[in-house]
């Protein structure tokens, strides 16, 4: 079976991490002094590197270069042991699936022992907010004054669920999102690499989708790759759901045009042929707000092709700026709106009423 290319391109070195260079050097000074906290809490959105980083950490701090400032070298056994999921002495638990206070209770007996192949015994909770109240305070004592041979580095996208008793044993690092253009630099190499052939519009898009995930925007060209040997930009916008729907299109040239029965009939349509209303909605403020960001700035920061793109500049003189706010905010009630449940296309239709009546 292939492997993921996310889980190929998962960084062996410090150098290869990207987009956070505050961490990686705070945490390969540490290594270089000899100043390695006992517990540590990565926090941060999806796919920006905590784990990565926190296997890095592991590799370091167990690696057996004897030049402190090259560890982890990704040469010596320790290291190549981490590498293939077999050091004996890295052990990552799944907070999601051990939420309980005996699992807790498991591993603060475990940690006693010294390591087998290492200098630490190194513990990473992953998504550790899912951990119970009574789990964490279990883990208190442990964080507090572990063993000298154990290093805990809890890692979180949601760090207000953490216990504030928790924070103060950590030493924090915020992940941040990676920058659009970083990931693009990214997955440039990577897909000249792997040999896919992608146009730099599709890089550009699938970055943009990721919402600064490096991991989720490995995943897409992942996925496009499988589907054509030449990926372009409408290759891309179909696969990936952003392919503006005509229905959409049609819909804004009906509140154009002030026309109620046929944006009535455009709505109606696309429920009939099974659109889910709050979907449709979705995409509907999706398209307002490229059209707002074209009124405003041209929307050279838009992907598009250059038929939507004429036709969209054309519909963005149409519309004023207030009124377009009022149209976007309209429909993203009715994208969210829970109360409109009994009836699924109530909601479309007050925004659309609202929207021809301004």
């Amino acid at each position: 079976m292939a492997q993921a290319l996310y889980r190929t391109w998962r960084p062996h070195l410090w150098e290869e991490v990207v987009g956070q260079d505050h961490i990686v050097q705070t945490l390969k000074n540490a290594i270089a002094q000899e100043r390695v906290g006992h517990a540590y809490l990565f926090a941060g959105p999806r796919g920006t590197g905590k784990t990565t980083s926190a296997r890095l950490l592991a590799k370091a701090v167990n690696c057996l270069d004897p030049d402190l400032a090259n560890r982890p070298c990704d040469k010596c056994v320790n290291c190549i042991a981490v590498n293939d999921s077999r050091f004996m002495d890295l052990i990552e638990i799944d907070a999601a699936s051990n939420t309980s206070v005996e699992d807790i209770r498991d591993l603060r007996d475990k940690v006693g022992f010294a390591p087998s192949q290492g200098r630490f015994k190194v513990y990473i909770i992953d998504e550790v907010h899912m951990l119970s109240t009574s789990a964490f305070n279990a883990l208190l004592k442990t964080l507090e004054e572990p063993p000298s041979h154990v290093i805990f580095i809890l890692a979180t996208t949601e760090i207000h669920k953490i216990p504030a008793t928790v924070l103060s044993r950590c030493q924090r690092h915020e992940f941040r999102r990676i920058p659009v253009q970083t990931i693009i630099a990214k997955l440039k190499t990577l897909t000249k690499q792997e040999k896919i052939h992608i146009d730099d519009e599709a890089l550009s898009l699938v970055a943009r989708q990721a919402t600064g995930s490096l991991r989720d925007a490995i995943s897409l060209v992942d996925q496009l790759s499988s589907v054509s040997k030449k990926i372009t930009l409408q290759t891309a916008q179909d696969v990936l759901g952003t392919a503006t729907s005509q229905a959409v299109i049609d819909l804004v040239d009906a509140i154009l045009k002030n026309k109620s029965a046929s944006g009535m009939e455009i709505i109606h349509k696309a429920l009939d042929s099974g659109s889910d209303p709050r979907q449709f909605a979705r995409q509907i403020v999706d398209y307002l707000r490229n059209l707002l960001v074209i009124k405003l700035e041209g929307g050279k920061s838009l992907e598009l092709v250059p038929e939507v793109r004429a036709q969209m500049t054309e519909q963005a003189k149409g519309l004023s700026t207030p009124r377009l706010v009022n149209i976007i905010t309209a429909f993203s009630e009715a994208a969210t709106d829970l109360k409109a449940n009994w009836h699924p296309g109530l909601g479309l239709e007050l925004a659309y009423s609202g929207a021809i009546t301004e």
